[in-house]
């Protein structure tokens, strides 16, 4: 894309989405006169050109057909792009039961039974004496933490949308707080084995750290538990 004013160019990049479909972009150019803007973009073989002139005083308005994802978040906000979703799941005529409680009894399932049984695992490693069951946990209990902390990410989302299904703030509750700290903290949880090898700590780390982590996701159930028959 170029700016021109008399005899000066500025060259702007074209944001990624190079798209003619999507809502306009503006740009205020401090700058008196007329100024000819040129947008042009190629979309697999088709070459779209548009060319626009305006004049405002001491103030250009550039204007763009394409627009980054990035403004559109700002302009819309996280809950924005969860709408049409929520739009959609509401098409389908599900059960209200099943859009209240859904996300909570999958998360408990795999809460209670999947970290449950894989932080027991985890410290079977630590503390076992069973030569069998440690060499068992030493292989199943990684697999249980990934697949936990996969569908607790996956199920995050569920959870949103649910809430914005049902026409509740989505992101200004305590269960949004305790949970996306709880995401973030296993993440960090995950990055500490890495360190296993060159620190010896680490391991004791882990496993602290990943047993204050399970709490918080208790605590984190029993909030969401509480929204829940609050709405």
């Amino acid at each position: 894309m170029q700016l021109m004013s008399s005899n000066r160019c500025v060259s702007l990049p074209i944001p990624y989405h190079q798209r003619t479909n999507v809502k306009s972009r503006s740009f205020s150019v401090p700058r008196q006169g007329v100024v000819t803007c040129k947008v042009s973009m190629k979309e697999k073989s088709t070459t779209v050109i548009k060319t626009k002139k305006v004049s405002l005083n001491n103030e250009v308005i550039l204007s763009s057909t394409a627009i980054p994802l990035l403004y559109e978040l700002a302009a819309r906000g996280p809950k924005g792009f969860l709408n049409p979703a929520a739009d959609f799941f509401l098409g389908l005529g599900l059960p209200e039961p099943l859009v209240h409680w859904g996300h909570p009894a999958a998360m408990a399932v795999v809460l209670l039974a999947v970290g449950g049984y894989g932080s027991y695992l985890g410290w079977q490693i630590r503390v076992g004496e069973d030569g069998e069951l440690v060499a068992k946990a030493t292989d199943l209990h990684p697999l249980l933490m990934v697949f936990m902390t996969a569908n607790f990410t996956i199920g995050a989302t569920g959870g949103l949308l649910s809430l914005v299904m049902q026409g509740q703030p989505a992101f200004s509750t305590s269960h949004f707080a305790t949970g996306i700290t709880g995401l973030i903290l296993l993440y960090l949880q995950g990055m500490l084995s890495l360190f296993f090898e060159d620190d010896p700590n680490a391991r004791t780390a882990h496993a602290y750290f990943g047993s204050a982590i399970m709490a918080l996701f208790v605590i984190h159930m029993f909030v969401g538990i509480k929204l829940g028959l609050s709405i």
